[in-house]
This record gives structure tokens, C-alpha cells and sequence, in this order.
């Protein structure tokens, strides 16, 4: 026997079972900010100067690049949850399909040209071309 009224089980009312899943993963990228923040926090207050040409040798070193690739991941992966829940429980079921195909849209393409950014500049840095 299941559970809910036909007319429910027809509208796809219910449980999605995809909510445990949805908190654990918010939860993780919360976690990761936190060690990741606090990793860019220190690193840059160590560097001796915030101008271009300290930066841009300091942002090609691998050591440096991959958590700021990870920290963008994380950071953007955690904003796009967040948000998900609020269109999800303030929307009106009207505008949330479109609502959350601009949130994709938006965090998809900044998160792409942050990473494009940091790669840019780590790669063209070692290659020693100028920029």
C-alpha cells in the first residue's frame, strides 16, 4: 500500500527522497568554505604585496591554483544550494522553473569564467608570456 491520494501521486506530490542528500551536500561545501577561506585568508596575508606582479607568479604555482579552482567550486556549489532552497520555498510555482534555470545559468557561467580567469593567469604566468 502507498502512501498520499491518487490525485497526489498523479501531480507528483511527495516526497522527492532527494532532501537528505540536498542537506548533506550543503553541509559538505559549508565545510569545505570554511578549511578553504581560511587557507586564502592566510595565503594572502603572507604575500609581501597585493599588486599584479606578485600576484600573478604567486597564482601560478599548482600549490596555489588548485584550491583556488576548489575554493571556486565550493563557493559557487554552496550559493546554488542555498538559493535552491529559497526559490524552492518563497517562489510561487509559476516563476520557479525560470527562476532556477537563470540561478543555473548565472552560476554555471561565473563560475566558468572565474576558473577560466585563474587558469589564464596560472598558466600564462609559468609561461612567462605577458600579459
Amino acid at each position: 500500500m502507498r502512501g498520499g491520494t491518487e490525485l497526489g501521486r498523479v501531480r507528483g506530490l511527495g516526497s522527492a527522497k532527494a532532501g537528505a542528500h540536498h542537506w548533506l551536500t550543503h553541509r559538505i561545501t559549508a565545510a569545505s568554505n570554511l578549511f578553504l577561506m581560511l587557507w586564502f585568508v592566510i595565503v594572502i596575508a603572507r604575500l609581501p604585496a597585493y599588486d599584479y606582479g606578485t600576484v600573478r607568479p604567486w597564482l601560478a604555482s599548482a600549490w596555489v591554483a588548485v584550491p583556488m579552482i576548489l575554493l571556486i567550486v565550493s563557493v559557487f556549489w554552496h550559493f546554488r544550494l542555498g538559493l535552491q532552497v529559497v526559490i524552492e520555498d518563497y517562489v510561487h510555482a509559476e516563476t520557479r522553473v525560470a527562476l532556477m534555470f537563470l540561478l543555473n545559468f548565472f552560476v554555471v557561467a561565473t563560475s566558468a569564467i572565474a576558473i577560466f580567469s585563474i587558469l589564464k593567469v596560472a598558466f600564462t604566468a609559468a609561461a612567462g608570456v605577458p600579459a
